[in-house]
C-alpha cells in the first residue's frame, strides 16, 4: 500500500494539520485505519498517537482510498478536540461500557398485571316478544281467484 498526501492545510486554531490523503491497494482490500496511520505518521514525521485518521472512502472495484486525516500538535488537543466515536476508532480512549451507562439510567419500571376482564353473570337467552313471534307465524290471507 502507498499513501500519497494530495493537500495539507495548517489549522492554527485548533493545533492541527489537516491532510487529504490517497491511499493505493493494488491487489489487497481496503486498508485498515492502523496501517493508513502508520505511513502519515511516517510521511508527516509525526508520533502516531498524535495522528487521526477521520474517514476513508474506497469505491467499489477500485483500488484507491481516498480519506481525510489530522496531525494534531500535542496529543493533549487531539484528545481535547476530536469526537469521541473518532479517538475510539483510531485507539487513542476505550469505548464506554454499556454496562456503566446502564448503571447510571434509572431501572425500568416493572409493568403492572394485567388486569382480570370483570365476570360477566351468565346471560339468559333472549326473550322473544310475543307480538312479533305472532307475526312471523301469522297466516296470509288467502288471495281471491276470479
Amino acid at each position: 500500500m502507498e499513501v500519497e498526501i494530495v493537500s495539507k492545510k495548517e489549522n492554527q486554531l485548533l493545533d492541527r494539520i489537516e491532510v487529504t490523503f490517497k491511499a493505493a491497494h493494488p491487489k489487497e482490500g481496503t486498508p485498515q485505519r492502523e496501517a493508513v496511520r502508520d505511513k502519515i505518521s511516517a510521511l508527516l514525521k509525526a508520533p502516531r498517537e498524535r495522528v487521526i485518521v477521520d474517514s476513508m472512502n474506497s469505491e467499489f472495484g477500485k483500488t484507491e482510498t481516498m480519506g481525510y486525516a489530522k496531525v494534531y500538535k500535542t496529543k493533549e488537543a487531539a484528545m481535547k478536540y476530536e469526537r469521541e466515536e473518532i479517538l475510539v476508532r483510531n485507539k487513542l480512549k476505550e469505548k464506554v461500557k454499556a454496562e456503566k451507562k446502564a448503571a447510571t439510567a434509572p431501572p425500568p419500571k416493572a409493568a403492572p398485571a394485567p388486569a382480570k376482564p370483570a365476570e360477566k353473570p351468565a346471560e339468559k337467552p333472549q326473550e322473544k316478544h310475543p307480538e312479533k313471534a305472532a307475526d312471523k307465524h301469522a297466516e296470509k290471507p288467502a288471495e281471491k281467484k276470479g
